[in-house]
């Protein structure tokens, strides 16, 4: 299941609650922190990752490189270094399209 929204309220989000929005292990989101220098989490005095809005926003456009788009870490790596402006741009559409072609499904079953 790709990435699900959730509705942002908290300035700071657990490691556990990240994983859970993106469905994977939060060992994948340490390590994509590690693999991806973009991806900072602030962390407390026990050590503790908590993610900013802006965190997971970075997370997103790794996640649909490397998750939806198939592409390797050193390709979405490059592809962030190369054309990061592009890259964001391309996430915003799709996320777009998925948008509307939900929408419309659950049109045509109304109808």
């Amino acid at each position: 299941m790709p990435f699900q929204a959730p509705k942002i309220e908290k300035h700071y989000y657990s490691i556990s609650e990240v994983a859970e929005m993106f469905d994977v292990n939060a060992s994948l989101i340490r390590y994509w922190e590690k693999e991806f220098n973009n991806i900072k989490p602030y962390k407390n005095k026990k050590g503790n990752r908590l993610f900013t809005v802006d965190a997971i926003d970075e997370l997103k456009l790794v996640y649909y490189l490397v998750k939806e788009r198939g592409m390797t870490l050193k390709g979405a790596k490059q592809k962030i270094k190369d054309n990061r402006d592009d890259a964001i741009e391309e996430h915003k559409i799709v996320t777009r399209l998925r948008g509307i072609r939900e929408m419309l499904i659950e049109i045509r079953e109304e109808l």
